[in-house]
Parts: C-alpha cells; sequence; structure tokens
C-alpha cells in the first residue's frame, strides 16, 4: 500500500517521490511505503497552511467546534481500524491498550472543541475616565507541530486539537516510525471536511522536515513532544516564536516504609509496562525505603510473572507488545547490561526475547539492587524496565529527585499525607501523585515539565495548551 502526506485539502507523493518503507514492529511485516518529504514539501504545507489561516481564524469558535466534533464523529466511526493500524504500527497491544488509546483520541477532539467554545479574553479597567479596554485573545496563526512515535494518536491530537480549536492552522509531521498511524488520522480530518491548509500532514525525516517546521518563517509557533535532545534542536530552530515543548522525564515512583506495598506494586506495574514503558510519565527508577525493599521487589516480581504478557499484541491475552523501533530497544540493552555489570540483580527478564516475529520483544525486567547512578536510575531508559533503588526515607528520596536534570513528574507511595505533600512541595516536577502510579494523568489538566529542568517549556493538557496558541490582544475604546 502507498500511502501519502495531505497537504491543502489533498492527498500528494513527497515531489522528489521517495519514500520509505514501514515495518511493523510486531510482525515484521510491510505496513506499505510513506513518502519521504523533504524541506520543499515542508514548505508547501506551510504555505497551504498560511493562506487557509485568516479563514479559519474568521470562523466562530462554535463552527470550528462543530468541525471538531465531526472530526471525532469519524474517529468512532473508524475505531477498529484504528486500533488495529496502532498496534501494527507501533507495537502496543489491541485489546489492552490500543483501543484505549482510539478512546482517549475521541476525548481530545471532543474537550477541545468545547474549550475553544469558551476561550475568551478580558475586560480590564482603563486608567484614563470614559475609556474602555478590552483584551481580545488571537490565535497565533500557522502551529508547527512535531509528534513522537509512543503515543501516535493522542500526542499528536493534544496538540492538533487545540491549536485548530483556538483558530489556528496547521503544519504536522509526525515520527516516522509510526508515519501510517499518522497517516491514519489525518484520514480522519480529510473525512471530517476540515477546509482545505487547515492540517497539513508532512512525513519525513525529522531533522529534515521537523527542522524546516520549526525555522521556517512562515509558522508562528511550534509545539513538540519528543526526547530532550530532538526537543533542544527544535527550540533553537524556532527561537523567536511561541514554543510549547514537552519533553524527556525520570519519574520516581517512591516507596515509603508506611507504604501500602500491594498499592505501590500495582501502581509499579503501570508505571513501568504500559505501552513498554516507552511513555515520558513511565516509572524510570522505583525508590524503595530499605525496610520494604526485599518484600517489595518480590511481590513486584510475582506480580509481574503472573500478570504481563509479553506477546503478539494482536492477541486478546497479550498485556505487552514489542519496543517500537531498533534505538530504544538498543538503550535497554545498555541499561539492563549497565546495571547488571555493577551488582544489580534481575528478578525478572534482563535479557531480549526469542521467538517472536521481530528482535524488538524484550520482557518485563525487574532489576533490584541498583547503585543510585547507573544508568537505568538517571537516564531515560523508554523500555519495560524496573530498576530498584534502596533509599533511607523522605529526605533521600527528595534529594535524589531533584539531582535529575529532568522535572516532568514524580509519584510516592505513602501512609502519611504530610509526608505525601512534604514531598509534592519539595520536589521540582511539574506533577506529582501520591499514592498513585506515574502513569496517571487526567487529559484535562495542566501537564508538562517544570523550569529549568530537561522536560520542556510550556503545558499540555485541556485549553491549557491554547494559552500557547494565542496572544492577546489589546483594543482601546476612546
Amino acid at each position: 500500500m502507498h500511502h501519502q502526506m495531505f497537504v491543502d485539502g489533498a492527498w500528494i507523493s513527497a515531489r522528489s517521490g521517495a519514500t520509505t518503507v514501514a515495518i511493523s514492529p510486531a510482525t515484521g511485516e510491510e505496513l506499505g511505503t510513506v513518502p519521504d518529504g523533504d524541506r520543499e514539501d515542508a514548505r508547501t504545507a506551510i504555505a497551504a497552511a498560511r493562506r487557509a489561516a485568516p479563514g479559519w481564524a474568521r470562523l466562530s469558535a462554535f463552527e470550528r467546534a462543530a468541525l471538531l466534533h465531526r472530526v471525532a464523529d469519524v474517529i468512532e466511526g473508524r475505531r477498529d481500524d484504528l486500533a488495529r493500524t496502532l498496534t501494527l504500527d507501533q507495537g502496543k497491544p489491541l485489546r489492552a491498550e490500543a483501543y484505549d488509546e482510539v478512546d482517549e483520541l475521541v476525548t481530545y477532539w471532543r474537550m477541545a472543541a468545547e474549550d475553544g467554545k469558551r476561550l475568551g479574553g478580558l475586560l480590564p479597567n482603563s486608567s484614563s475616565t470614559g475609556k474602555r479596554a478590552l483584551l481580545v485573545r488571537r490565535p497565533r496563526g500557522v502551529v508547527g507541530v512535531i509528534t513522537p512515535w509512543n503515543w501516535p494518536y493522542t500526542m499528536p491530537a493534544e496538540l492538533i486539537a487545540p491549536a485548530l480549536a483556538s483558530g489556528n492552522t496547521v503544519v504536522w509531521t509526525p515520527a516516522p516510525s509510526t508515519a501510517v498511524s499518522a497517516v491514519a488520522l489525518a484520514g480522519c480530518l480529510a473525512e471530517a471536511g476540515l477546509p482545505p491548509g487547515v492540517l497539513n500532514l508532512v512525513t519525513g525525516p525529522g531533522p529534515v522536515v521537523g527542522d524546516e517546521i520549526a525555522r521556517n518563517p512562515g509558522t508562528d509557533a511550534v509545539a513538540f513532544i519528543g526526547s530532550t535532545a530532538t526537543g533542544r534542536s527544535v527550540a533553537s530552530a524556532a527561537a523567536g516564536k511561541a514554543t510549547l515543548l514537552e519533553m524527556g522525564g525520570n519519574g520516581p515512583l517512591v516507596v515509603l516504609a508506611d507504604a501500602d506495598l500491594d498499592r505501590a506494586v500495582e501502581g509499579a506495574l503501570q508505571a513501568c509496562f504500559l505501552c513498554a514503558g516507552q511513555s515520558c510519565t513511565a516509572g524510570e527508577r522505583l525508590l524503595v525505603h530499605h525496610a520494604v525493599r526485599d518484600d517489595f521487589a518480590d511481590r513486584l516480581a510475582r506480580a509481574v510473572k503472573d500478570r504481563i504478557r509479553l506477546g503478539d499484541p494482536l492477541d486478546d491475552a497479550t498485556t505487552m507488545g514489542p519496543l517500537n523501533n531498533a534505538a530504544v530497544a538498543a538503550k535497554m540493552d545498555e541499561h539492563v547490561a549497565d546495571a547488571l555489570r555493577r551488582g544489580a540483580t534481575a528478578l525478572t527478564g534482563g535479557a531480549r526475547a526469542t521467538g517472536f516475529a521481530t528482535d524488538l520483544y524484550w520482557p518485563a525486567t525487574v532489576l533490584t539492587g541498583v547503585p543510585a547512578d547507573a544508568a537505568a536510575a538517571t537516564e531515560e531508559t523508554f523500555g519495560p524496565i524496573a530498576p530498584i533503588v534502596g533509599i533511607s526515607g523522605l529526605d533521600e528520596a527528595i534529594e535524589l529527585t531533584n539531582a535529575s536534570r529532568y522535572g516532568l513528574l514524580a509519584a510516592v507511595y505513602t501512609a502519611d499525607l504530610t509526608a505525601g505533600l512534604a514531598f509534592a512541595d519539595a520536589v521540582r516536577t511539574g506533577w506529582v501523585n501520591i499514592n498513585e502510579s506515574t502513569n496517571y494523568w487526567e487529559s484535562h489538566l495542566p501537564f508538562g515539565g517544570r523550569s529549568g529542568s530537561d522536560s520542556g517549556l510550556g503545558r499540555v493538557g485541556g485549553a491549557h495548551p491554547m494559552e500557547a496558541f494565542t496572544e492577546l490582544q489589546t483594543v482601546i475604546i476612546g
């Protein structure tokens, strides 16, 4: 199958004719060819978005909302096809995760539609008698969107939907390894009948297409979700523009001595193995009090053996599928090997699985006795790993959390709410969960990294991206 880009209301190939073959990480089968776009393709899309921007901005918020609800309607009608495409393209299990992502995708579009209706300005007092001051919220214009491969439907939606709802047009480039999912999502927007140029999809290598979208003067704002290294490159290219950057995380899940261990184990399963650990909110390190570390580690290992089923993601019994690409699998190899060399013990997993259709299947791996400065405990592994690091108490948990260059999310399990709130007050992360997994979020709440960290700038979630996608115009009436 030959997939195409969507630009100015039409399905097109790359100008050069170049394509890339998409390979399923789950089955190894070819999913078709995807256009290998370049800078000229990105410029064409940006020009189309600029032409469409004035007309789209002139529509009322309610007219735009009706079209966004229509997108959600189309997604609901294609639910089965979208979920299967997601499983084959990304690797996440169909029944356990893919359908959930499609359902959350619908939520993002409907939420943005309604948030757009409520987006308003201000009526401040004027300093002069007889005058009136209006602060009118205006769309930026053209928003460039660059998105990752781990949640190839919902992460684009949490940027594209609010950008469109607030009156902007969009040029979007997805991660190449899940471009087939991106084409499927763009197909929903095409069927919904958005005006030509309002949403444009350009597939191709990030350092080419993404860089052009970020630095081209035709984009007025740039929104990015992905790794810290790429995010820094995007920020540099987009200098001077409004930016929203949601980048890496190394979120600790802390288990204090008084924690409910069964509840903490449940949270760790979700934190470490949802999406095979390929989440910026994954529990990349488990900081567990020495008094309960061995007990917690044993319980977690038993739960993994009983409940995590690595296998064919199209099988309903599977709870965890393969990793998405070779690079992330290699990082998993390196981080596990480093921890084991430095004295950690593998209670489950510890090496790639064999006997599957591809070599991207990694079993759920629980490591105990991991040094606090091991790569698995300090870097973003992005794989199905649960590295357990012993701690002496709350103070050390706070110290290790804040020693990280990341500042996205942290979680703490404790029977003492005062200790939980003290943890939240002291750690420099944008989100803290108390007695809940790191992989718990609510789509309407603001989510992003703390200032000065390597986790980004700005907030996604609900209407919060609209603050980056709009600006205030002051109007004085004499």
